[in-house]
Protein backbone atom coordinates (compact mmCIF):
# COMPACT_ATOMS: atom_id res chain seq x y z
CA UNK A 1 0.00 0.00 0.00
CA UNK A 2 5.32 4.84 -4.11
CA UNK A 3 5.49 4.34 -7.67
CA UNK A 4 2.75 5.33 -10.10
CA UNK A 5 1.60 2.52 -12.36
CA UNK A 6 1.96 4.51 -15.52
CA UNK A 7 5.76 4.20 -15.20
CA UNK A 8 5.97 0.92 -13.35
CA UNK A 9 8.49 -0.68 -15.73
CA UNK A 10 11.14 1.98 -15.25
CA UNK A 11 10.56 2.35 -11.55
CA UNK A 12 10.63 -1.40 -10.99
CA UNK A 13 14.04 -1.65 -12.63
CA UNK A 14 15.33 1.15 -10.46
CA UNK A 15 13.73 -0.15 -7.28
CA UNK A 16 14.38 -3.89 -7.65
CA UNK A 17 17.91 -3.94 -6.29
CA UNK A 18 17.16 -1.74 -3.28
CA UNK A 19 13.85 -3.42 -2.46
CA UNK A 20 15.29 -6.91 -2.87
CA UNK A 21 18.21 -6.04 -0.62
CA UNK A 22 15.88 -4.63 2.04
CA UNK A 23 13.62 -7.67 1.90
CA UNK A 24 16.62 -9.98 1.95
CA UNK A 25 18.01 -8.36 5.10
CA UNK A 26 14.63 -8.49 6.81
CA UNK A 27 14.19 -12.16 5.98
CA UNK A 28 17.69 -13.03 7.12
CA UNK A 29 17.05 -11.31 10.44
CA UNK A 30 13.72 -13.06 10.86
CA UNK A 31 15.18 -16.53 10.44
CA UNK A 32 13.27 -19.56 9.15
CA UNK A 33 12.57 -23.24 9.59
CA UNK A 34 12.74 -26.12 7.15
CA UNK A 35 16.42 -25.82 6.29
CA UNK A 36 18.85 -23.06 5.41
CA UNK A 37 17.59 -22.79 1.85
CA UNK A 38 13.94 -23.27 2.69
CA UNK A 39 13.84 -26.58 0.81
CA UNK A 40 11.86 -29.47 2.24
CA UNK A 41 12.64 -33.14 2.30
CA UNK A 42 10.42 -36.14 2.87
CA UNK A 43 9.47 -34.71 6.30
CA UNK A 44 7.39 -32.05 4.56
CA UNK A 45 5.57 -34.47 2.30
CA UNK A 46 7.83 -33.91 -0.69
CA UNK A 47 7.19 -30.18 -0.96
CA UNK A 48 9.74 -28.32 -3.05
CA UNK A 49 9.93 -25.58 -0.40
CA UNK A 50 9.00 -25.87 3.25
CA UNK A 51 9.10 -22.12 3.88
CA UNK A 52 7.03 -19.56 1.96
CA UNK A 53 7.62 -15.82 2.38
CA UNK A 54 4.49 -13.68 2.07
CA UNK A 55 4.27 -9.88 1.88
CA UNK A 56 0.99 -8.80 3.44
CA UNK A 57 -1.01 -5.57 3.71
CA UNK A 58 -2.74 -4.51 6.96
CA UNK A 59 -6.21 -4.85 5.41
CA UNK A 60 -9.26 -6.91 6.27
CA UNK A 61 -8.71 -8.71 2.95
CA UNK A 62 -5.90 -10.80 4.43
CA UNK A 63 -7.60 -12.00 7.62
CA UNK A 64 -7.68 -15.58 6.22
CA UNK A 65 -3.87 -15.55 5.94
CA UNK A 66 -3.61 -14.92 9.66
CA UNK A 67 -6.38 -17.41 10.42
CA UNK A 68 -4.39 -20.03 8.51
CA UNK A 69 -1.33 -19.27 10.65
CA UNK A 70 -3.26 -19.23 13.94
CA UNK A 71 -5.16 -22.43 13.16
CA UNK A 72 -1.95 -24.12 11.94
CA UNK A 73 -3.49 -24.82 8.53
CA UNK A 74 -0.15 -24.18 6.81
CA UNK A 75 1.64 -26.37 9.33
CA UNK A 76 -0.72 -29.24 8.52
CA UNK A 77 0.34 -28.90 4.89
CA UNK A 78 4.03 -29.06 5.84
CA UNK A 79 4.56 -25.32 5.35
CA UNK A 80 6.11 -22.55 7.40
CA UNK A 81 4.79 -19.13 6.31
CA UNK A 82 6.79 -15.98 7.09
CA UNK A 83 4.81 -12.76 6.84
CA UNK A 84 6.45 -9.46 5.87
CA UNK A 85 4.16 -6.42 6.40
CA UNK A 86 3.96 -3.81 3.61
CA UNK A 87 1.74 -0.73 3.14
CA UNK A 88 1.18 -1.05 -0.63
CA UNK A 89 1.31 -4.17 -2.77
CA UNK A 90 3.24 -2.26 -5.44
CA UNK A 91 6.09 -1.79 -2.91
CA UNK A 92 6.59 -5.56 -2.82
CA UNK A 93 6.25 -6.14 -6.56
CA UNK A 94 9.98 -5.80 -7.39
CA UNK A 95 10.89 -8.32 -4.68
CA UNK A 96 8.26 -10.75 -5.99
CA UNK A 97 9.59 -10.40 -9.53
CA UNK A 98 13.13 -10.91 -8.24
CA UNK A 99 12.30 -14.05 -6.26
CA UNK A 100 12.89 -12.47 -2.83
CA UNK A 101 9.20 -13.01 -2.04
CA UNK A 102 7.01 -15.97 -2.91
CA UNK A 103 3.52 -14.48 -2.51
CA UNK A 104 1.85 -11.11 -1.97
CA UNK A 105 -1.32 -11.28 0.13
CA UNK A 106 -3.98 -8.64 -0.33
CA UNK A 107 -2.47 -7.91 -3.74
CA UNK A 108 -4.88 -5.74 -5.70
CA UNK A 109 -5.38 -7.32 -9.08
CA UNK A 110 -5.13 -4.13 -11.13
CA UNK A 111 -1.46 -3.61 -10.26
CA UNK A 112 -0.52 -7.12 -11.30
CA UNK A 113 -2.60 -7.27 -14.44
CA UNK A 114 -1.00 -4.02 -15.59
CA UNK A 115 2.47 -5.33 -14.73
CA UNK A 116 1.70 -8.44 -16.77
CA UNK A 117 0.69 -6.37 -19.79
CA UNK A 118 3.85 -4.26 -19.49
CA UNK A 119 6.00 -7.40 -19.30
CA UNK A 120 7.45 -6.66 -15.86
CA UNK A 121 5.82 -9.67 -14.14
CA UNK A 122 4.12 -12.96 -14.96
CA UNK A 123 1.58 -13.14 -12.11
CA UNK A 124 -0.16 -16.30 -10.96
CA UNK A 125 -3.15 -16.02 -8.62
CA UNK A 126 -2.80 -18.89 -6.16
CA UNK A 127 -6.13 -18.05 -4.50
CA UNK A 128 -8.71 -15.30 -4.57
CA UNK A 129 -8.71 -13.15 -1.46
CA UNK A 130 -11.55 -10.64 -1.29
CA UNK A 131 -14.56 -9.39 -3.20
CA UNK A 132 -16.04 -5.93 -2.84
CA UNK A 133 -18.94 -5.49 -0.43
CA UNK A 134 -20.95 -2.37 0.47
CA UNK A 135 -19.50 -0.45 3.39
CA UNK A 136 -15.97 -1.85 3.33
CA UNK A 137 -14.46 0.78 1.00
CA UNK A 138 -16.20 4.16 0.99
CA UNK A 139 -15.54 7.81 0.19
CA UNK A 140 -15.55 10.07 3.23
CA UNK A 141 -15.25 13.83 3.83
CA UNK A 142 -14.57 15.91 6.95
CA UNK A 143 -17.65 16.51 9.10
CA UNK A 144 -17.71 20.21 8.17
CA UNK A 145 -17.36 19.62 4.42
CA UNK A 146 -19.99 21.11 2.10
CA UNK A 147 -19.92 17.87 0.09
CA UNK A 148 -23.14 15.94 0.76
CA UNK A 149 -23.26 13.33 -2.00
CA UNK A 150 -21.35 11.79 -4.89
CA UNK A 151 -22.70 14.51 -7.19
CA UNK A 152 -20.95 17.15 -5.06
CA UNK A 153 -17.57 15.48 -5.64
CA UNK A 154 -17.28 16.68 -9.25
CA UNK A 155 -13.89 18.32 -9.68
CA UNK A 156 -12.91 17.58 -6.07
CA UNK A 157 -9.67 15.90 -4.96
CA UNK A 158 -10.05 12.34 -3.65
CA UNK A 159 -7.26 10.42 -1.93
CA UNK A 160 -6.53 6.87 -3.10
CA UNK A 161 -3.80 4.51 -2.00
CA UNK A 162 -2.36 4.08 -5.51
CA UNK A 163 -3.23 6.02 -8.67
CA UNK A 164 -4.92 4.33 -11.65
CA UNK A 165 -5.79 1.28 -9.62
CA UNK A 166 -8.59 -0.75 -8.07
CA UNK A 167 -10.02 2.20 -6.12
CA UNK A 168 -10.28 4.63 -9.02
CA UNK A 169 -11.40 1.81 -11.32
CA UNK A 170 -14.34 0.83 -9.13
CA UNK A 171 -15.28 4.32 -7.96
CA UNK A 172 -15.28 5.71 -11.51
CA UNK A 173 -17.83 2.99 -12.34
CA UNK A 174 -19.97 4.02 -9.35
CA UNK A 175 -19.75 7.70 -10.37
CA UNK A 176 -20.65 6.90 -13.98
CA UNK A 177 -23.74 4.99 -12.85
CA UNK A 178 -24.85 8.00 -10.81
CA UNK A 179 -23.91 10.38 -13.66
CA UNK A 180 -21.47 12.10 -11.28
CA UNK A 181 -17.81 13.08 -11.40
CA UNK A 182 -15.18 13.21 -12.67
CA UNK A 183 -12.93 13.66 -9.65
CA UNK A 184 -9.21 14.32 -9.25
CA UNK A 185 -7.38 11.42 -7.60
CA UNK A 186 -4.35 12.00 -5.40
CA UNK A 187 -2.05 9.27 -4.09
CA UNK A 188 -1.92 9.07 -0.29
CA UNK A 189 -1.24 5.84 1.66
CA UNK A 190 -4.18 4.54 3.69
CA UNK A 191 -2.55 5.23 7.10
CA UNK A 192 -2.06 8.90 6.16
CA UNK A 193 -5.52 9.61 4.75
CA UNK A 194 -6.93 10.78 8.07
CA UNK A 195 -4.23 13.42 8.43
CA UNK A 196 -4.69 14.48 4.80
CA UNK A 197 -8.40 15.03 5.43
CA UNK A 198 -7.83 16.84 8.71
CA UNK A 199 -5.26 19.18 7.15
CA UNK A 200 -7.42 19.83 4.07
CA UNK A 201 -4.83 18.36 1.71
CA UNK A 202 -7.69 16.63 -0.11
CA UNK A 203 -11.44 17.17 -0.26
CA UNK A 204 -12.31 13.50 0.26
CA UNK A 205 -10.70 10.12 0.79
CA UNK A 206 -11.51 6.71 -0.63
CA UNK A 207 -10.74 4.54 2.39
CA UNK A 208 -10.85 0.79 3.04
CA UNK A 209 -11.30 -1.06 6.31
CA UNK A 210 -9.86 -1.03 8.94
CA UNK A 211 -8.77 2.55 8.17
CA UNK A 212 -12.30 3.56 7.20
CA UNK A 213 -13.77 2.95 10.67
CA UNK A 214 -10.81 4.68 12.29
CA UNK A 215 -11.21 7.87 10.22
CA UNK A 216 -14.95 7.95 10.83
CA UNK A 217 -14.55 7.63 14.60
CA UNK A 218 -11.55 9.90 15.16
CA UNK A 219 -12.46 12.68 12.74
CA UNK A 220 -16.20 12.31 12.56
CA UNK A 221 -15.75 11.82 8.82
CA UNK A 222 -18.97 11.33 6.85
CA UNK A 223 -19.58 8.79 4.09
CA UNK A 224 -20.78 10.57 0.95
CA UNK A 225 -20.45 7.70 -1.52
CA UNK A 226 -20.35 3.92 -1.26
CA UNK A 227 -17.34 2.46 -2.99
CA UNK A 228 -18.83 -1.02 -3.02
CA UNK A 229 -22.20 -0.13 -4.50
CA UNK A 230 -23.64 -1.24 -7.84
CA UNK A 231 -22.25 -1.90 -10.43
CA UNK A 232 -19.06 -3.11 -8.68
CA UNK A 233 -20.57 -4.99 -5.76
CA UNK A 234 -19.04 -8.49 -5.59
CA UNK A 235 -16.16 -7.59 -7.90
CA UNK A 236 -12.89 -9.41 -7.07
CA UNK A 237 -10.41 -6.88 -5.72
CA UNK A 238 -7.44 -8.73 -4.21
CA UNK A 239 -5.85 -12.11 -3.78
CA UNK A 240 -2.77 -14.18 -3.10
CA UNK A 241 -0.52 -13.49 -6.05
CA UNK A 242 2.70 -15.28 -6.92
CA UNK A 243 4.50 -15.77 -10.22
CA UNK A 244 4.39 -18.34 -13.00
CA UNK A 245 7.98 -19.22 -12.14
CA UNK A 246 7.20 -19.98 -8.50
CA UNK A 247 4.09 -22.01 -9.37
CA UNK A 248 5.85 -24.02 -12.08
CA UNK A 249 9.03 -24.69 -10.09
CA UNK A 250 7.14 -25.45 -6.86
CA UNK A 251 3.82 -27.02 -7.90
CA UNK A 252 3.32 -29.07 -4.71
CA UNK A 253 4.24 -26.12 -2.50
CA UNK A 254 1.86 -23.83 -4.41
CA UNK A 255 -0.92 -26.43 -4.12
CA UNK A 256 -0.32 -26.82 -0.37
CA UNK A 257 -0.45 -23.04 0.12
CA UNK A 258 -3.66 -22.86 -1.92
CA UNK A 259 -5.34 -25.61 0.10
CA UNK A 260 -4.53 -23.94 3.41
CA UNK A 261 -5.72 -20.51 2.27
CA UNK A 262 -8.95 -21.86 0.84
CA UNK A 263 -9.72 -23.60 4.13
CA UNK A 264 -9.07 -20.31 5.93
CA UNK A 265 -11.22 -18.40 3.42
CA UNK A 266 -14.07 -20.83 4.11
CA UNK A 267 -13.64 -20.27 7.85
CA UNK A 268 -13.66 -16.49 7.41
CA UNK A 269 -16.78 -16.68 5.24
CA UNK A 270 -18.85 -18.67 7.73
CA UNK A 271 -17.40 -17.57 11.07
CA UNK A 272 -17.16 -13.84 11.75
CA UNK A 273 -15.54 -14.56 15.13
CA UNK A 274 -12.54 -16.16 13.41
CA UNK A 275 -11.89 -12.89 11.57
CA UNK A 276 -12.45 -10.76 14.66
CA UNK A 277 -9.90 -12.85 16.58
CA UNK A 278 -6.98 -12.15 14.23
CA UNK A 279 -7.65 -8.54 13.19
CA UNK A 280 -6.32 -6.84 16.35
CA UNK A 281 -2.94 -8.54 16.03
CA UNK A 282 -1.97 -7.50 12.51
CA UNK A 283 -4.25 -4.51 11.86
CA UNK A 284 -3.37 -2.89 15.21
CA UNK A 285 -6.96 -2.22 16.24
CA UNK A 286 -8.95 -3.01 19.37
CA UNK A 287 -11.13 -6.13 19.60
CA UNK A 288 -14.14 -3.82 19.85
CA UNK A 289 -13.21 -2.07 16.61
CA UNK A 290 -12.60 -5.41 14.90
CA UNK A 291 -16.17 -6.50 15.62
CA UNK A 292 -17.54 -3.30 14.09
CA UNK A 293 -15.74 -3.47 10.74
CA UNK A 294 -17.55 -4.19 7.50
CA UNK A 295 -15.92 -7.22 5.92
CA UNK A 296 -15.38 -8.04 2.25
CA UNK A 297 -16.51 -11.27 0.68
CA UNK A 298 -14.07 -14.16 1.20
CA UNK A 299 -14.35 -16.53 -1.78
CA UNK A 300 -13.11 -20.04 -1.01
CA UNK A 301 -12.71 -21.05 -4.63
CA UNK A 302 -11.51 -19.32 -7.77
CA UNK A 303 -14.07 -18.31 -10.39
CA UNK A 304 -12.87 -17.30 -13.89
CA UNK A 305 -16.25 -15.65 -14.57
CA UNK A 306 -15.79 -13.38 -11.57
CA UNK A 307 -12.30 -12.43 -12.73
CA UNK A 308 -13.61 -11.79 -16.24
CA UNK A 309 -15.86 -9.00 -14.91
CA UNK A 310 -12.84 -7.22 -13.43
CA UNK A 311 -10.78 -7.64 -16.59
CA UNK A 312 -13.61 -6.36 -18.80
CA UNK A 313 -14.02 -3.30 -16.58
CA UNK A 314 -10.28 -2.59 -16.77
CA UNK A 315 -10.40 -2.74 -20.57
CA UNK A 316 -13.49 -0.51 -20.64
CA UNK A 317 -11.77 2.05 -18.40
CA UNK A 318 -8.54 1.79 -20.45
CA UNK A 319 -6.45 0.40 -17.59
CA UNK A 320 -5.71 -2.57 -19.85
CA UNK A 321 -5.22 -2.41 -23.60
CA UNK A 322 -6.61 -5.87 -24.26
CA UNK A 323 -8.38 -8.57 -22.23
CA UNK A 324 -6.62 -11.44 -20.46
CA UNK A 325 -7.85 -15.02 -20.24
CA UNK A 326 -8.63 -15.57 -16.53
CA UNK A 327 -7.53 -19.19 -16.94
CA UNK A 328 -3.99 -17.96 -17.56
CA UNK A 329 -4.02 -16.17 -14.21
CA UNK A 330 -5.79 -18.83 -12.15
CA UNK A 331 -4.16 -21.85 -13.74
CA UNK A 332 -3.03 -24.55 -11.31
Amino acid sequence: MQAQLGSVRGKLKAATAATAATVGLALAAAGCSGGADGRAGDEAGGLEKSTVTVASLPLVDVAPLHIAVERKLFEKEGLTVRIKPVQQSVQALPALANGQLDVIAGANYVTFLQAREKGTLDPRILAEGATLSPGMMDVVVPKDSPVKSAADLKGKSVAVNILNNIQSLTFDAVLAKDKAGPVEYRQIPFPQMGVALEEKQVDAAHVVEPFLSDVKEKLGARVVAEGGASPVRGLPISGYVSTDTFAEENPRTAAAFRRAIRKAQALAKRDRAAVDAVLPGYARITPERARELTLPGFPDESDPRRMRKLIDLMVEEKLLKKPVDPADLLGT
